[in-house]
């Protein structure tokens, strides 16, 4: 187990190490020690151990040390005793700081030998610069866009133009070398310019090759003696050697290629490291080895592996590889002979102790490992097995089943009842998400699932599950009763009764409450009535390994009503003879919809596959909308009877009645507190319920076809509503999924939702929402009709017939003709004969047939028509589709990768794309998601911090949570990176601009190489770089981070979307001359088309190019954008708040300047004008506040809660100062209670001057308010006020500035003054009323909150609330 550590770790380590000394909370400096290693043939060094370490914690760190690295099969030794891995440093007699701890070479084993080897050649393997890339993996572009140790780099975009990559603080950007694609209005769309080359050089070759020899294995003579196996190694120099691995080591024998003998040769040692041996055999290969070991390593986070693959879906320029592999005849790459037992080592993990926090960070390690290590098994496994390398074990030619690598794979069987092949992916998905939600359920494990994967590759989708245990046996177990086979629960289980099933049946019962689901009774096809706390599918069984597991859990969430046509019918699932007139009556299924709601929807309607669920953020929601309205009824009936304080006092029965009226009103399924559950059973095909459940299922179905009217009626409304009003809004068809997840709508919605966005009055305004949407409605069918298209297709013929596809999906007139002949010109160039024939059934699709089945399919699942028009010129004129945003959208989703090059996708006729552009086709696979429990808690109570404005402590809390996913996953998670971002903002607010550039430059890494590089998050995460770049004097590297987001956002989206607007602000004040000032036009255009004139984003942009417009002494231009942001600040706050006086202010600051500028011009020429013009320019100070406003690091306070706090205030220091004043009065007979009473009235006088002392009510108060502000700003806590300072300037300000800053709200308003009057940032001011109303940023966004661009909503929304 201690040779299987890669390399790199022992960096992050390092930086863990670094990074647990700042959290005070878990006590790392006083656990953590200094120890000398030596030994082992290296030099001696120093290394920083944790007192919890076990031993064998220290061997793998030390193993992936530099100094050590790839020396293997080594131990720990303490004053000549050989220490026991599994013991605990701390425990260790005689261990101290200090300490000499030796290194041991151990003998090695046959096995041990080979991990040996493969520990060598994962250092000569080192990555190349497109190794990423050909591998399917998203790389990390960041070192090449800031690297500094070359001068410049050639940026390959097309032109091939140069930018320079200087990192000097001081430097000057050259406007001209802003490339032209880049500018706003421009629709080229390089492609070469996303994947820019690295001008990292390549590798040194160590040797020429190495390889097993031929006379391996060894003889059974040899093998008695020692020998392991017999490696030939080929050196640079061009010699032959023969090397014999054994116990001690290895080294050289005397074989040839035509002779054997195994001797040891003359002169040359046993040594313990292969690239030892190697260095004495061949000078060359020592040189190169030593530059490889010392020069080419990347940075920990882009060493080490990512826990799961992100799909990159371009390829390198090349297809043909760079350089052979010259490692792959070792053999030590091969499969294990012995399959791993997957649900073993997923149980084990989670059957680990939970008592500390050493073991819970040990725990979900363990299982983040092992769900990892699995999906890469499973990725693997999909691949053989569609390829053809692997044999079905059933001979079901319809559901074949296989076995590989300790994994059970099948495609399913096709039920009609669930709607064939589309109701078949659709349980497996959901057998999934069945099994991600019982994992995920909090308190004792007594309850287990399988592990749990779906893959999608080449138009097949598998699901891959562990073993079970226990269930398969032999014919004689097969005979005998469930009980003995250990099936303790379902339908088919049988009456029974054992310890067993009641431990088996309590655990069901605590993972039902878990889930808001109902118990049950139906009836089971033998007549047997059965009581159910699942779905009707589900299993319970006690394995061999005596752990109880629930199986086919894939309707555990319960039915869409929208899309169930059995709720047509009055009496589905009860029994007839049961049935009793009255009853009959009374089941009335449409009595239970809103009114007018069947009419105006069309439901409920039937859907192409019978699984349609509601998800579990619905029923969330739902619950709480629930809640809602019970408070009311009850706070209204208790109003109809006295009040809540006298029935409460009166001890009556009359607050027990209004409870219970309430419970019936909203269909609570208790009568006496507010539970709301639901029966994944109604409206099952084939379910029967016994008559004494006919009030049960009334209520269950009136819950079920509430709950999905809530979806039409509240959901998809408040979603429209929240895209209004942020410009983080969805960007491409992942965030747009993830947004609407989040709001609990399905994606079978999108129809719906695209038809609420005609039907809105701000149709043009969501113009962005409504391409997304459409493009992933076309996606997705386009997708469904890939999937039947390629699997028909022959391996040989693949990458053919996917670019025959793409032609025919992109370009209005594609005919296979052409492709036909193009192909057979290529062929006959080749020598591979005559190619594709015209009959091969691929190469017969046209684009009019897939077109045609494309808007077919989409009218049928999302209820469409004529929305896709008759081609993809129609998606582009209409909707202002990209071409080019499609294709990316369809590769990620297929996992098909393209070649990378510049795509001319706008030819109506010649074909964009050939074979050879087509690299791969990897697998796309949806896994479980293992929490990490405590860095998440950590996270949210730091979030909770943050929305109490405790920014110090926030601070420590985001430091322990990064400290703590560190541990876990070595930062490379998707939660990491959002905490590494929240607390690089925080850390600048706080002043510190270097340490939130250094946090910062880290998200941006693990968001490309976790999310991919052109996903989003990354693009808001490289323009929150910028501005701490910025702050810190690196104007150049600011601006080409914001380039690179702007690049990357033409390429996901196009350049009209409201995040555009934000990035071109940002570029229109870090650049200079022309170009700033087409970014700053463009942003203001975009703002105003999306948000209108009054809004704050609109008046912002107004205001940076009014300033603009003064920087270049066109007054009367700025005078105008002036006034239109103070129209609509007044509009907008008011005209007694300070931003709206700033505005007012800097008006006025211009129409003086424009004032003298005319008199000065007219009096004494253009001189003075230029003198002018210079003394109006913003300074670098004002310029980063701008940007701090623009990207969302701080804004302004919309709400007029201040003032209505500062009127409160003075009203209770009135009341204070008159009660003291009496209080004086009256009591100055006694002095010594005139002595009391003046202390106390110092006391009061001081609490009523005290901010500090109401905060806590008017935290309540904002909060209680914030819960009432429309969706997008309801989790949107108010950024922390420019009065808590950040990075930019050194200067202190002057008291007038503070005292003004202190009366202002603590809003930006030294923006929009003057340039004499300049806000420093840089500096921590004392408490300020500001600092009672305003609260942090917590989602990592510009401008509002959104659950897509780095799950900012999500996060928020997420947190606990406070207590």
């Amino acid at each position: 187990m201690k040779d299987k550590v890669r390399r790199g770790g022992g960096r992050s380590q390092a930086k863990n190490d670094d990074t647990s000394s700042t959290s005070t909370d878990l006590k790392k400096d006083e656990d953590t020690f200094s120890v000398k290693i030596q030994g082992a043939g290296v030099e001696q060094f120093e290394l920083q151990v944790h007192g919890f370490w076990l031993v064998q914690d220290a061997i793998m760190t030390l193993l992936s040390r530099d100094e050590v690295f790839p020396r293997s099969n080594l131990s720990l030794s303490l004053a000549g005793a050989t220490l026991d891995p599994v013991s605990q440093m701390q425990n260790l007699k005689g261990f101290k700081p200090g300490s000499i701890l030796r290194l041991t070479e151990e003998p090695y084993t046959a096995h041990s030998a080979r991990l040996h080897l493969s520990r060598v050649l994962e250092l000569l393997r080192t990555s190349a610069p497109q190794d990423a890339l050909r591998e399917g993996r998203s790389p990390s572009i960041l070192d090449t866009i800031t690297q500094s140790h070359t001068q410049d780099t050639s940026l390959q975009n097309g032109k091939n133009l140069k930018r320079s990559l200087s990192n000097t603080k001081t430097e000057v950007t050259n406007q001209d070398n802003t490339p032209e694609y880049l500018l706003p209005g421009s629709h080229e769309r390089p492609l070469m310019a996303l994947l820019p080359n690295s001008s990292q050089p390549e590798a040194p070759s160590c040797v020429r090759d190495l390889s097993l020899s031929c006379w391996n294995p060894p003889p059974g003579h040899r093998k008695m003696q020692g020998d392991f196996l017999y490696i030939t190694v080929v050196t640079i120099e061009g010699r032959h050697y023969d090397i014999t691995s054994c116990p001690k080591g290895f080294f050289l024998n005397r074989s040839t290629e035509e002779v054997f003998d195994p001797r040891p040769a003359q002169s040359t040692p046993v040594c313990h490291c292969f690239t030892d041996l190697l260095c004495h055999l061949s000078p060359a290969f020592k040189q190169a080895f030593t530059i490889l070991k010392n020069k080419f390593h990347l940075p920990p986070l882009e060493a080490l592996p990512t826990p799961y693959h992100t799909l990159s879906w371009l390829g390198p320029p090349c297809s043909s590889r760079v350089h052979k592999n010259t490692f792959s005849r070792l053999g030590v790459d091969e499969q294990p002979a012995q399959a791993p037992d997957w649900n073993e080592e997923l149980q084990a993990a989670r059957d680990l102790p939970q008592g500390s926090l050493e073991e819970r960070l040990q725990r979900d390690k363990a299982l983040l490992q092992v769900n990892s290590a699995f999906v890469r098994a499973v990725t693997r496994g999909a691949e053989n097995i569609i390829d053809g390398f692997v044999e079905p074990v059933n001979g079901n030619p319809e559901d074949p089943a296989f076995l590989w690598d300790g994994l059970f794979m099948s495609q399913g069987a096709a039920s009609d009842v669930f709607g064939g092949e589309r109701g078949r992916r659709a349980a497996q998905r959901l057998e999934l998400k069945g099994v991600q939600s019982y994992s995920d359920i909090e308190g004792p494990k007594g309850l287990h699932t399988l592990p749990t994967a779906v893959v999608d590759y080449r138009g097949v989708r598998l699901s891959a599950q562990g073993l079970a245990p226990g269930i398969e046996g032999s014919e004689q177990d097969q005979e005998a009763p469930p009980a003995s086979r250990g099936l303790l629960y379902g339908v088919n289980a049988g009456p029974q009764e054992s310890p067993q099933r009641r431990r088996l049946l309590e655990h069901l019962a605590q993972a039902a409450k878990a889930l808001s689901i109902q118990r049950h009774v139906i009836v089971s096809p033998k007549g047997n009535v059965v009581p159910l706390f699942t779905s009707i599918d589900a299993q319970g069984l006690v394995g061999a390994d005596r752990r109880f597991y629930v199986l086919d859990v894939f309707r555990s969430f319960p039915a869409d009503a929208n899309f169930c046509p059995e709720a047509d019918k009055e009496k589905e699932g009860v029994l007839a003879e049961d049935i009793d007139q009255e009853n009959c009556q009374d089941e009335v299924k449409t009595a239970f919809w809103p009114d007018n709601y069947c009419s105006d929807t069309g439901f409920p309607k039937s859907f192409p596959h019978g699984l349609c669920r509601l998800r579990p953020e619905l029923l969330q929601t739902f619950i709480q909308h629930k809640h809602n309205q019970f408070s009311q009824i009850v706070r209204e009936k208790l109003d109809e009877n006295g009040g809540f304080e006298e029935c409460a006092a009166a001890g009556d029965s009359r607050s027990t009645n209004a409870v219970k009226e309430a419970c019936k009103e909203v269909g609570s399924v208790s009568d006496i507190i507010f539970e709301m559950r639901f029966n994944p059973s109604i409206y099952a095909p084939g379910v029967k319920f016994p008559r004494t459940e006919n009030a049960s299922t009334n209520l269950q179905r009136r819950l079920l076809q509430e709950a999905s009217a809530f979806i039409i009626t509240h959901q998809i409304p408040a979603f429209v509503d929240y895209c209004l009003e942020n410009n983080e809004v969805p960007v491409d068809g992942a965030s747009l999924k993830k947004a609407l997840h989040h709001k609990g709508i399905n994606l079978r919605y999108l129809g719906h939702v695209v038809k609420a966005i005609n039907q809105s009055e701000d149709k043009e305004r969501l113009r962005h929402i409504l391409r997304t949407a459409i493009s992933e409605i076309f996606i997705r069918s386009t997708k469904r009709i890939f999937n039947s298209f390629v699997q028909g297709v022959d391996v040989s013929s693949l990458s053919a017939a996917v670019s025959h596809f793409l032609c025919c999906l992109l370009v209005p007139h594609y005919t296979p003709a052409s492709i036909g002949d193009d192909m057979k010109k290529k062929s006959r160039r080749r020598g591979r004969g005559a190619g594709p024939s015209e009959s091969t059934p691929w190469s017969t699709l046209t684009a009019a047939e897939l077109w045609n089945m494309v808007c077919q399919d989409a009218a049928e699942t999302y209820g469409i028509s004529d929305i896709l028009g008759t081609g993809p010129s129609h998606l582009v004129e209409q909707y202002g589709l990209q071409k080019l945003s499609l294709l990316r959208e369809f590769c990620l989703k297929t996992g098909v990768q393209l070649r990378l090059k510049d795509y001319f996708l706008d030819n109506q006729n010649k074909a964009p794309l050939n074979p050879d552009d087509i690299l791969n086709i990897f697998p796309v696979v949806k896994h479980l998601h293992m929490p990490i429990v405590d860095a998440s808690k950590a996270f949210r109570t730091a979030q909770i911090s943050l929305q109490k404005g405790l920014l110090d402590q926030a601070y420590e809390q985001l430091k322990e949570a990064t400290y703590l996913y560190g541990r876990v996953c070595d930062d490379l998670h998707p939660e990491a990176c959002y905490c590494h971002s929240v607390l690089a903002r925080v850390a600048f607010l706080k002043g510190k601009s270097a340490e939130a550039r250094s946090i910062q430059l880290k998200a941006v890494v693990i968001s490309e190489r976790v999310v991919g590089f052109d996903h989003p998050d990354t693009i808001q995460q490289y323009a929150l770089l910028a501005v701490y770049m910025h702050a810190g004097g690196e104007t150049a590297l600011a601006q080409k981070c914001l380039l690179r987001a702007r690049l990357l956002m033409l390429t996901v989206h196009g350049e009209d979307h409201p995040y555009t607007a934000a990035l071109d602000s940002c570029l229109g004040l870090v650049m200079t001359g022309s170009q700033s000032e087409q970014y700053l036009k463009n942003a203001l255009k975009l703002n105003i088309s999306f948000f209108g004139a009054t809004n704050l984003n609109t008046a912002l942009s107004q205001h940076l190019l009014a300033q603009f417009m003064c920087s270049k002494g066109d007054y009367r231009s700025a005078m105008a954008h002036e006034k239109e942001a103070l129209s609509a600040f007044t509009s907008m706050f008011g005209e007694d708040h300070a931003q709206t006086r700033c505005s007012t202010e800097f008006l006025g600051t211009i129409t003086k300047q424009a004032v003298w500028v005319e008199r000065s011009i007219r009096q004494a020429g253009p001189d003075c004008f230029e003198q002018t013009v210079e003394c109006l320019t913003p300074t670098a100070e004002t310029i980063l506040e701008q940007m701090v406003l623009v990207t969302g690091i701080r804004k302004i306070v919309e709400s007029d809660r201040f003032q209505e706090y500062k009127l409160k205030h003075k009203e209770r220091k009135a009341a204070v100062a008159k009660e003291v004043i009496e209080s004086l009065l009256s009591k100055a007979s006694t002095s010594e209670k005139a002595s009391k009473d003046e202390k106390q009235t110092i006391n009061q006088e001081k609490e009523s001057t005290n901010k500090a002392a109401n905060s806590e009510d008017i935290e309540a108060e904002e909060k209680k308010a914030s819960d009432n502000e429309p969706f997008g700003e309801t989790n949107d806590v108010d950024s922390i006020s420019s009065d808590t300072g950040d990075a930019g300037g050194s200067d202190s300000p002057t008291d007038e500035e503070t005292k003004d800053k202190q009366e202002a709200d603590g809003l930006n308003g030294e923006i929009n003054e003057a340039t004499e009057t300049v806000a420093n940032p840089s500096v921590l001011k004392a408490m300020t009323w500001a600092d009672v109303v305003s609260k942090p940023v917590v989602a990592n966004g510009p401008v509002g909150n959104v659950p897509v661009v780095n799950g900012g909503l999500e996060m928020a929304q997420n947190s606990e609330p406070e207590e």
